[in-house]
């Protein structure tokens, strides 16, 4: 059975860190692409940033760049989200997604995780 669970989410102030975990099981994750995505209420969801396979690159949405870092570690099947100097704009429902390397596998999503910032 294919799970991503997130976690880490909560409330936080301005300025303040938050780092979000991503846990994959069911399928082989070290082949897989992750990313995680946000959605804002009212908002259609968004890319935030991507890691390759193996961890060679990351992309990041120009939002985040510089203050949002993606990882992962194939050992544990685990991804990150670590975000420093959050701001209000980036309250939203983070979730990850695992990116198959065909078409012909599944994309996978997790359930998501609610991060407000707010003073």
């Amino acid at each position: 059975q294919v799970q991503l669970v997130e976690s880490g989410g909560g409330l936080v102030q301005p300025g303040e860190s938050l780092r979000l975990s991503c846990a994959a099981s069911g399928f082989t994750f070290s082949t897989y692409g992750m990313s995680w995505y946000r959605q804002a209420p009212g908002k259609e969801r968004e890319w935030v940033a991507t890691i390759t396979s193996t961890a060679g690159n990351t992309n990041y949405a120009g939002s985040v760049r510089d203050r949002f870092t993606i990882s992962r570690d194939n050992a544990k099947n685990m991804a990150y989200l670590q975000m420093n100097s959050l701001k209000p704009e980036d309250t939203a429902v983070y979730y990850c997604k695992a990116s198959p390397p065909s078409t012909i596998l599944e994309v996978y999503w997790g359930q998501g995780t609610q991060v407000t910032v707010s003073s």
